[in-house]
């Protein structure tokens, strides 16, 4: 199940027995495991009903053995168990390593959780969480062998990275709860300042609240790129646009916002050059749109924002090939004259715009 269902049924009805926690997004699994407290828990019993244990320093089944035993001091308890990727057999041990290495705990682990989704504990509710592994790429294979090993436990709750759709969602509904305005373009620069990584968003949206203020005064994309970091990242490609579009005035004024900033001038110039590169090879592949530009670098494992594909898509478009060669070149001899003794690293940005707007 999702987090949003999760969280649904376990303000509705008695949370189940055991669940198995999995994926890499912590900001709701936080609100997840705030909720179980809660609905399990009140506070004043948190300190006798509630236990932490790990699997990398206990095994499975001294978990079980804890959860099977009747606390004298707490009538309900909720058993949190971290590192559940731990309880996995590594390389090709056999049961009987297992055995010598832990006196057959862990190879009587499976078991031992399999007879306890049978008959759990009454008023204990017990959560094995793994959040190192995602669903798709290198790591699907340890995710797979991670769901089949805990696969007695019927109640998963995958805790999947937003999707670029979600995260906007979410940077919407809490800018509302935060009372802060901002607009459409605002929230899309919000998500790709983050990574669309919801917990940064969280804290980045209750930082921009109190910057505004309780009136809530509208936040600008000036303001985003002073307090969220990483939005410096959006203005470097702006600047590659306005290239694109041989906007010389536009370029120069993209380059002063940087400079004002702080940004460190040979780290925006590698970001250039990694633009031209990938406009170059969406211009050999003849990729004609930018969800073809999204597609083909997402399928060479390469992670691609849509506003960075419509970004390459304009280079590529706008630029020739010849043109973007010779701003792989340009790039090539900035970034040696930035290494060198030059005076200025601003000089050496300029001469840059100025021979790619001729």
């Amino acid at each position: 199940m999702t987090p949003d269902q999760f969280l649904r049924s376990a303000a509705k009805q008695d949370p189940e027995p055991v669940y198995l926690f999995v994926g890499p997004e912590t900001h709701r699994r936080d609100a997840c495991r705030h909720l179980l407290l809660d609905r399990i828990l009140p506070p004043e019993d948190r300190e006798e009903g509630f236990s932490r244990h790990d699997l990398d320093e206990l095994t499975l089944s001294e978990v079980i053995d804890d959860a099977r035993a009747m606390s004298l001091f707490a009538r309900n308890r909720l058993i949190w168990v971290g590192g559940a990727e731990s309880a996995l057999p590594r390389g090709r041990a056999t049961a009987s390593d297992d055995d010598e290495d832990s006196g057959g705990s862990k190879a009587a682990g499976p078991e031992a959780l399999a007879a306890y989704c049978k008959d759990p504990t009454p008023g204990v509710v017990l959560v094995f969480d793994a959040h190192k592994w995602d669903f798709e790429g290198e790591d699907k294979t340890k995710m797979d062998r991670l769901l089949k090993y805990f696969s007695p436990i019927r109640s998963v709750v995958e805790f999947r990275k937003l999707s670029i759709a979600e995260a906007r969602s979410m940077a919407q509904t809490l800018a509302g709860e935060n009372k802060l305005r901002l607009g459409a373009a605002e929230l899309d620069l919000l998500v790709e300042a983050t990574a669309a990584d919801a917990s940064r968003i969280a804290t980045e949206i209750e930082k921009l609240a109190l910057y505004a203020g309780p009136s809530g005064a509208q936040v600008t994309a000036s303001d985003i790129a002073a307090l969220v970091p990483d939005a410096q990242e959006t203005t470097v490609f702006n600047l590659v646009n306005a290239l694109a579009r041989r906007n010389r005035a536009e370029s120069m004024e993209l380059l002063d916002t940087l400079v004002r900033a702080g940004e460190y001038l040979p780290l925006a110039l590698m970001f250039l050059g990694g633009v031209f590169r990938m406009a170059l090879a969406a211009k050999e592949q003849g990729l004609r749109s930018s969800q073809d530009v999204q597609n083909h670098f997402q399928r060479q494992g390469v992670p691609m924002w849509r506003s960075r594909a419509e970004q390459i898509y304009t280079a590529s478009s706008k630029f020739s090939r010849e043109k973007l060669e010779e701003g792989i070149q340009s790039v090539f001899r900035a970034d040696r004259d930035l290494k060198s003794s030059r005076p200025d690293d601003r000089l050496v940005m300029e001469e840059f715009v100025l021979r790619l707007t001729r």
